[in-house]
Formats: C-alpha cells, sequence, structure tokens
C-alpha cells in the first residue's frame, strides 16, 4: 500500500506555538522579532502589482524548537566526548550543529504525567519524577528510538498574561523533568524527547534557568535530542498515547538549535 493511503482520513495536529513577538522565551536567547521590511504600496511595480516582505531576527532556541548535541557542554566537552573548542568557531560548530539532525518520521509516545494526577497541569515548580513517568507509561512499551514526550499540560498557559502564570517559570518555578526521570528516559534510549515548556527540565521557584542537570543527561552523556516549548494541549486532550510523530528542524548550518514544526499523525 502507497504511504499516502495509509494515511488516508489521519487526523493531523500541529504541535508547533506560533511565533510572534513578545512570546514566552527563556532570558538566556536573543529574543524572537519581525517587521514588515516592505509594505504594499512602498514599491508599486507597473500594472499595479505590489509585494510586502518582512525581516525575522531570532534565536535558535525560541519558540518551538529543537535543541543540537552542541548546545550543551560539560567541562568543556560535548557529547561522546568532543572538546566544544576544537569544533567551534564564530561561524558555528563543524560537528554536532542542528544541521547533523536526522528527520524523524516514527513512532512517538505521550507520556501524560498530568492526566496521571487527573489535572488539566501540573503546578508551577513541579518536579516529575521516575514514579511519574513509570505511571503515566502504564501499558505502553517505549523502544529504543522512539520519540516521548512528556504531558504537563503547561502549554495551556501559554497565551496567559504573565501577571496570571509566569510561563518561564523564572518565579513559581516551571514542571518539568528531574534528574530522576532524565536518567528513566534515556536509559530507555529514546531518539530524542520533548515537551512543552520553555526548558525540558524541573525548574524549581525563584532558581530559574541557572542549571540545567537534564539537558546534561541528555545531549551530553546520552546524545538524545530535545524538543522544547512544544503546543501538546490538543493532543493531550485527543488521548492518544502513540502516534506518528514527523519532525524536521531547520538545517541551519553549524546551530545549536533551530525552530520546528512538528506534526502529529492519529
Amino acid at each position: 500500500m502507497p504511504p499516502w493511503k495509509a494515511l488516508e482520513g489521519a487526523r493531523v495536529l500541529d504541535l508547533a506555538q506560533p511565533m510572534r513577538k513578545g512570546m514566552p522565551q527563556s532570558p538566556n536567547h536573543p529574543p524572537f522579532r519581525m517587521t514588515l521590511e516592505r509594505r504594499h504600496g512602498d514599491v508599486v511595480r507597473p500594472g499595479g502589482g505590489s509585494a510586502a516582505n518582512e525581516i525575522i531576527v531570532t534565536g535558535g532556541h525560541v519558540g518551538t524548537h529543537v535543541d543540537a548535541l552542541a548546545h550543551v557542554s560539560q567541562d568543556g566537552l560535548l557529547h561522546g566526548g568532543r572538546p566544544a573548542a576544537g569544533i567551534m568557531s564564530q561561524d558555528g560548530f563543524a560537528e554536532l550543529g542542528i544541521d547533523a539532525f536526522e528527520p524523524y518520521v516514527g513512532r512517538c509516545v505521550l507520556l501524560d504525567v498530568a492526566a496521571a494526577h487527573g489535572v488539566p497541569a501540573l503546578p508551577p515548580g513541579y518536579e516529575v519524577t521516575a514514579d511519574d513517568l513509570e505511571r503515566a507509561a502504564a501499558g505502553l512499551e517505549i523502544r529504543e528510538g522512539d520519540a516521548v514526550l512528556v504531558g504537563t499540560g503547561w502549554s495551556r498557559h501559554w497565551s496567559a498574561a504573565p501577571e496570571e502564570v509566569d510561563f518561564a517559570g523564572a518565579r513559581g518555578g516551571a514542571p518539568g523533568p528531574g534528574v530522576g526521570a532524565a536518567r528513566w528516559l534515556a536509559a530507555r534510549r529514546p531518539r530524542l524527547v520533548g515537551g512543552e515548556t520553555i526548558a525540558f527540565e524541573h525548574v524549581p521557584p525563584g532558581r530559574g534557568h541557572a542549571t540545567l542537570p537534564v539537558h546534561r543527561i541528555m545531549l551530553v552523556e546520552s546524545g538524545i535530542n530535545i524538543v522544547e516549548t512544544m503546543r501538546l494541549d490538543e493532543l493531550l486532550d485527543s488521548g492518544a498515547r502513540e502516534f506518528l510523530l514527523v519532525l524536521n528542524p531547520l538545517p541551519i548550518v553549524g546551530a545549536t538549535g533551530a525552530p520546528v514544526r512538528p506534526l502529529a499523525v492519529l
């Protein structure tokens, strides 16, 4: 059967947050900006035609994005023991950059920790534990090379006013996997992991992004890419626990991360 025939009638969910000026993001990265460089009417061609275009300025870790293995080092070393200084220049990374990421089209397992606790979203600063993941994974097999997403319900707060929910977690923290959960995930050898928060980490109240041990475990120690700031609320509401994931970040040569528009095919 042709692959397109197998997908006829499938439901496709967009797992990317819309990119806009002022959207929630980590303070560690340059903000997203877009402005119209040319507006309709600025230049009018013979016959009345006109075109508009924009300039986009963004960091590689803003909005829904994939972390390359070059993103984090420990004691000067990247994944596989490579000295960061030896493959890094002002033009980026000669190895382990986001352009080295092979497109992913395959099985994805969703571990809905919020649902396991009977809530639509975990509270700020909640640490997802290995026991939480075991509970959310009940009845599911996680195979080596799968994609694994951790549902916290946090994307339900994406459009909330800053005074209502501190999405980035600088004040009240943000829910996410702690070290124990990260070890649990890494032991199953997924191709990639992802979640809804700005950092795929437990962010304790008042700590911000000062330390990111889960990034070290995934990127440096295990060679597992991370997808962050995903829009999972509709997927969580669907009740799906496994599905086809299509994920391919922009191949920006030498970059430590890049925007992505993941698609879930149910």
